[in-house]
């Protein structure tokens, strides 16, 4: 096997009258591809589903996983709640600004201009500490509120390192694998070591426009028609979705940390293929599972499987899974980059050089792979 320094992760998903993911016009997302439009699942809502997640293998379930919060709203929710309540409003201004122009940058005083940011835990306990600290110094004298909320931050204006001085994990597991962008400070971006795709539908959209209508339960018996008409889109299809783990990075993000690398990518696996993204929960039930997901392993730049669904296929997982394994095996015989492969299926369909298993084994098979890459540069 070659040192896996990429996990590549591919899944095929089913999903039947949903809306699992809107464009500003309330309509599902598309992609044109193959001279065909396809239903879209963005990769902000897939991730969002992922680190969100309420669930036994969620990502803040895993032992050492820091909490991380993305808002535009950090220092008033989360740094001076519930504890600056109360305070002389004219005192804490000054310290409030200062603060929020050092998170989120020379215009972060407007809540409409801020950029929504990840702050990781320990970011939120240093501003606390630190607003703490201003208050106590100003003891109630707006002047010098002022003053030492202006020396302040002259200090720490686009400089998040005195946040993060010697934290593990500065923005949380969230920021160690999905990535963190500062625009007021680049020395504090999160390079991103989990690459997510837009999954779409491997054959042409299937959606209707359902027309719908509400009752008033109090109507009287003269009272005709309905209270409420409306019309809103739903989906089926199949999805193709691909993720890449750039497993060195994750590592790196994680200080070397191979045992919460692991802990990750085990759980990483199992939100892939068992949570499902979706609006509308409560008119469409969109919950679903992978019908077929497989894991590579290995040592060259990753390629995804999109182009076997250039000319579509029928929505049926055991013509997908061929169709894929078809294009797999000309990139096989072409290139012999040498993945190792694993997966999981429900359809019988063969899939080249691939072992076969159960979702349990899977999240195992990516669970040891940051060690070997931990032992192996150790």
């Amino acid at each position: 096997m070659p040192d896996p320094r990429f996990l590549q992760i591919h899944f095929l998903a089913p999903y039947t009258a949903a809306l699992l993911n809107r464009d500003d016009a309330g309509l599902a997302k598309r992609l044109p591809y193959g001279g065909h439009l396809r239903t879209r699942v963005s990769s902000q809502c897939l991730k969002r589903h992922w680190r969100l997640a309420d669930d036994p293998h969620g990502l803040d379930r895993i032992d050492g996983a820091e909490p991380a919060y993305r808002s535009r709203e950090i220092i008033g929710h989360k740094v001076l709640y519930p504890w600056a309540e109360g305070l002389e409003e004219a005192v804490l201004e000054p310290i409030r600004e200062a603060m929020l122009t050092a998170v989120y940058g020379d215009k972060g005083t407007d809540k409409k201009s801020r950029q929504t940011l990840l702050l990781g835990e320990v970011e939120v306990s240093y501003l606390t500490a630190e607003a703490k600290r201003l208050v106590e110094d100003a003891a109630g004298d707006v002047q010098k509120a002022k003053e030492i909320a202006n020396d302040w931050g002259k200090a720490h204006k686009a400089n998040f390192k005195a946040m993060s001085e010697n934290a593990r994990l500065p923005a949380g597991l969230t920021g160690a694998l999905f990535g963190r962008m500062v625009t007021s400070d680049p020395k504090a971006n999160i390079e991103a070591p989990v690459h997510v795709a837009h999954a779409f539908t491997v054959h042409a959209e299937e959606a209707e426009s359902d027309y719908f209508i509400a009752a008033d339960d109090l109507a009287r018996e003269e009272d005709t028609g309905a209270d409420t008409i409306q019309e809103t889109e739903l989906t089926s299809g199949l999805f193709y979705g691909y993720v890449v783990v750039d497993i060195p990075g994750l590592l790196s993000n994680l200080g070397g940390d191979a045992r919460l690398a692991g802990a990750a990518l085990h759980n990483l696996v199992y939100l892939i293929a068992e949570v499902s993204p979706g609006a509308k929960l409560g008119s469409t039930a969109p919950y679903s599972r992978a019908s077929f997901l497989m894991l590579e392993a290995g040592d060259r730049q990753p390629r995804s499987l999109a182009e076997a669904f250039r000319s579509p296929c029928a929505a049926e997982t055991g013509q997908a899974v061929a169709a894929l394994s078809n294009h797999l095996a000309a990139l096989d015989a072409a290139y012999a980059t040498g993945e190792t492969r694993r997966i999981m299926s429900l359809a019988n369909a063969d899939v080249p050089e691939a072992e076969r298993g159960t979702l349990a084994d899977l999240a195992s098979f990516a669970q040891g792979l940051p060690a070997r890459i931990a032992d192996r540069t150790a």
